[in-house]
């Protein structure tokens, strides 16, 4: 039954131009990333980790979360359109496996937006003349980012399913964003799922230890919360009458 829903969420995706958001988007952060990175290109002397600094500020902190955000409220609002609603409470589909194909594939999504900044990170480097070679740490980086990102689509997802109309879910993303940068600048960042996003990529501080334990325990606690409340709403919640 997943794997039906799953490919079920594939289709309409196909069909949709929302993923191209997560390819064409980022190409603004890392637009904003490289021209800082040019601007203060004396006191940013660290090459590949300078440059990796600030390309993550502003795709971490602005467009990535509401990215998430728009991609999450945009799985459900095809549920809420209509009476896709009642269509889809009343499949012979557990609701389990109807939410996890959104999650999957939101996930799926989340790890996309991370290679497409990291490719975008490398061809800027090459064009701002970088000669070194890319740090090695960048598999680790778009990894622990991606991993962080499925904690805040778990967040967007719940509030998407909640929230019928499509903008506040989308302002909650980008307010998730913002607050997540101060989470982490105060220390708190293990605790906030949108400051995840923020540790795994290390942005704005490539050179940052991640402590592993809490970072994949929040993750996994903030995923399996938020996957049981969605689940319990799903079950719960009745067909609608209009």
């Amino acid at each position: 039954m997943f794997l039906r829903c799953l490919r079920a969420e594939l289709q309409k995706c196909r069909r949709s131009p929302v993923w191209l958001a997560f390819v064409l988007l980022p190409i603004f952060p890392a637009i904003l990333g490289t021209g800082n990175y040019l601007g203060n290109i004396e006191v940013l002397d660290d090459a590949w980790y300078s440059l990796w600094s600030q390309h993550t500020l502003f795709s971490s902190m602005f467009f990535l979360p509401a990215l998430l955000g728009v991609f999450c409220a945009w799985q459900w609002r095809l549920e809420h359109t209509d009476h896709n609603w009642n269509s889809f409470l009343t499949a012979p589909v557990p609701a389990a496996d109807l939410y996890a194909a959104k999650l999957v594939l939101a996930a799926g999504i989340s790890l996309l937006a991370q290679v497409c900044i990291g490719v975008l990170f490398l061809i800027s480097g090459k064009i701002v003349g970088i000669s070194s070679p890319p740090p090695p740490e960048l598999p680790g980086w778009i990894l622990c980012g991606a991993l962080g990102g499925i904690s805040v689509c778990v967040v967007q997802l719940f509030f998407s399913l909640v929230i019928r109309a499509f903008a506040p879910p989308v302002a909650f993303g980008l307010a998730g964003g913002i607050l997540g940068l101060m989470f982490t600048a105060q220390g708190w960042g293990y605790a906030f799922p949108y400051s995840l996003l923020c540790m795994g990529m290390r942005a704005n501080n490539p050179l940052m230890e991640l402590n592993f334990a809490p970072f994949l325990t929040s993750a996994a606690i903030y995923t399996a919360v938020f996957t049981l409340l969605s689940v319990w709403y799903l079950w719960r919640h009745d067909v609608a009458t209009e």
